[in-house]
This record gives structure tokens, sequence and C-alpha cells, in this order.
């Protein structure tokens, strides 16, 4: 495997005393050494991400010596972030990822340049953010970014490091069309379909794995960057944590893939709506947490179902909620009135949009579901409510 960073690129990278230093024990591995160094030294890498798999993803790159890294990432840093995303600490809550990261990685090695951007990926930046870099990091959470990340690696002739993580498995391989290899939509052609996988919000994460995960993907990036071993083109790696079990599956590129194949059918970047999406149709009867805290302060009984899952409502729960999950709803809908006023809610709005949908489907009529969910009235109404 040659290295994928050019000779004339890392031979006018020089080190400096201090340098050579620091990465000492790179210079004596003979696979690495000082040619090695300086292609790292000049590689650019761009993580899509800077929460469970960014963290380890970044910092060891960072370490490594890794030259310049970029971080895409909108969002702030919560107290449901600190069990697994060690780029973050306390004193961060209500920074941006982004920024904790910039602070974080300049304490690990401030050789290491770090460009970020706070911004959602989107079909129309994500070209322009990507140019500059030789490789993709996948660490997102939606599938609507997985796939625009896919999209843009392939588009743009760049090896796509992907890795996922739920509960106690998590899996990692390198899509790289261009090197031989199969792209993710080779593996998974179309999105999931409402109900085929947990929401992305809900389906929690042993906080060691995304470490677990995030480290193999920076070890493909280094492996690929260095031009050594054999990087996991072809093949996919799947960690069960608890049986400590590692699985290899082997993997081809599909000829008729509407983005790597023979005649792909997607040759520009489109933003796509999938199942993860919490934005709620609008024909839907909602009411906002506010209204909710009104109603639940009134006299006039309803019902207040809450279709979470029983860990979810160990963690919070509104006083006098009836709890069925929602997978269990439609074989327990006899134990609601029909004819009562029920008002729905979960963690974030999309399962109570679910179950909305089925209760009016059942009959249901004088039902709505709370727009936000728990975490809303966590946020607006009762911040003693934990957020997770």
């Amino acid at each position: 495997m040659e290295s994928i960073i050019s000779s004339h690129r890392f031979t006018e990278v020089d080190l400096s005393p201090v340098e050579r230093g620091r990465y000492a024990r790179h210079l004596t591995i003979p696979d690495v050494g000082l040619d090695g160094q300086r292609r790292l030294r000049a590689a650019k890498v761009l993580c899509i991400g800077a929460g469970g798999l960014g963290s380890p993803v970044t910092m060891y790159l960072a370490a490594a010596g890794v030259g310049e890294i970029g971080i895409v990432d909108f969002d702030r840093v919560d107290a449901s972030n600190l069990q697994r995303q060690l780029l973050h600490d306390t004193a961060d809550i209500g920074k941006l990822k982004t920024d904790s990261a910039v602070e974080r990685l300049a304490a690990i090695n401030p050789g290491v340049r770090v460009t970020t951007y706070e911004t959602r990926l989107t079909s129309a930046n994500a070209a322009g953010i990507a140019d500059p870099y030789d490789i993709i990091i996948d660490g997102t959470d939606n599938f609507e970014t997985r796939y625009l990340s896919n999209d843009l690696a392939v588009l743009t002739k760049k090896p796509n490091i992907y890795g996922s993580i739920y509960r106690f498995e998590g899996q990692v391989s390198v899509f790289a069309p261009h090197l031989g290899g199969p792209c993710y939509r080779c593996l998974f052609p179309n999105p999931p379909q409402p109900g085929q996988v947990p929401s992305c919000a809900e389906g929690g994460v042993l906080g060691v794995l995304p470490g677990i995960i995030g480290c193999l993907q920076a070890n493909e990036a280094i492996k690929l960057i260095l031009g050594i071993g054999e990087p996991l083109i072809g093949r996919l790696i799947h960690f069960d944590a608890l049986a400590f079990r590692f699985r290899e599956i082997k993997l081809r590129r599909d000829l008729q893939c509407v983005v790597c194949g023979d005649d792909p059918t997607v040759t520009e970047l489109h933003d796509i709506t999938f199942a993860c999406d919490m934005s709620q149709p609008p024909a839907l009867p909602e009411i906002d947490v506010h209204q909710l805290k009104t109603r639940m302060e009134e006299e006039r009984h309803f019902v207040l179902l809450d279709v979470r899952e029983p860990a979810e409502i160990a963690v919070c729960c509104l006083p006098g909620s009836v709890v069925i999950p929602l997978g269990e709803l439609p074989a327990r809908l006899d134990e609601l009135d029909a004819a009562a006023e029920t008002i729905i809610h979960c963690k974030a709005g999309g399962r109570s949009a679910k179950a909305l949908q089925m209760l009016l489907e059942a009959g249901f009529k004088n039902v709505c579901h709370v727009k936000g969910g728990i975490n809303a009235w966590s946020a607006e109404i009762d911040p003693s409510v934990p957020h997770y």
C-alpha cells in the first residue's frame, strides 16, 4: 500500500529538534522513521463530528503529529456527552464543541493546526470544506450526514474512514472505491425506513466503546498516511464489547452502486432526510412544553403518555405519566381510553409523533404530542430534570 501523501509534499516538511524529541518513539520504528513522521506532518485529515468517535480520533491524530486536523461540528457540550466524549470536560458545558476541541488538542500538541467549521455538513458546503484534506473520517451519529460524507468521499476520491457505535457494539471500515474497495452505499444502498433502527438520539452507548472504535479509525488514518500495513479496504470489523469478540466481514464493491458503481446515478451531492430526522409533518397536532405545563396545572383530567424505554424512564420522568414504550404500544392500546384526552411525549418528539399517528389510526380523537419532548421540558421548564 502506497502512502496517500505524495513524495513532493512530505519532502518539503522538516522536523525541528523539539519535534524529533516529541516523536522519538515513532522515529525509532523502521516502518515509520523520519520520512514517515514527515508524511504525518504533511497530512491533512477532516473529522466530521467532535463527539464520541471524534474525541479519540482527533486526540490520537494530534498526538501522532498529523499536521492539520479539520473538525466539523455545530453542537454544544452537554453534560450527557461527558460519559464518553473526552475532548470535553465539565468546565466546557455550554461551549461549542469545536471551541473546547481546539483547546484540548492544543494542550495535547501545540504544533498541530486545528481548523474548525461550526456548521452542519450539507450538500452546499461539504465539497468546499473537504477540499484541502487528504482523508475524511466519519464520526457522525446520524444517517443523513453519514450518507452525505460517503458520497462526498467518493466524488472527491478521498478515503472515508467509517465508524459506528451502538450500546455495546461498534463497526469500523475504510471505504475507498478509488483504491479498489467499496463505499458505504455498497453495504447499505438505501437509508433505513422508520422503525428499522433506533432513533439517532435514543440508542445509548457504553462510554468506553467510542474510545475503542475511534482509536481503530485513527489507526487506519495513520496507516494510510504512512503507506504501511493492510488498511480496512474491502473489510469491515465488527466489535462486540460484551463478548470481547472481533469479527471480520469481507466486502466487495457493488457494480450497481448508485454512487461508485459502473454507471452511477448520484453524480453530485444531495441532502436527504432520513428516518432519524426529528422534524414532524405539520399536520400532526402538537403542543409545546409551556402548553403542557399549563395543562398539568389545570384540574381537568388528561392522560400523559410516555412512550420512552424503561431505561430512559429511570433517568427522568414527568409526574403522573403512563408509561408504554413505543414498541409495545400496538399490543397495549386497550390499556388506553380512546375517549380521554391523551398527550404523548418522548425524549425529543420523534417517537411521540409515531405514537400519535398510531393512536389516530386506531380511532383516538382527542390526542396530541409534545414538541421537543422531555428534553425541551428540561431546557425550558425545569432544569432539574436531566437532559440526556
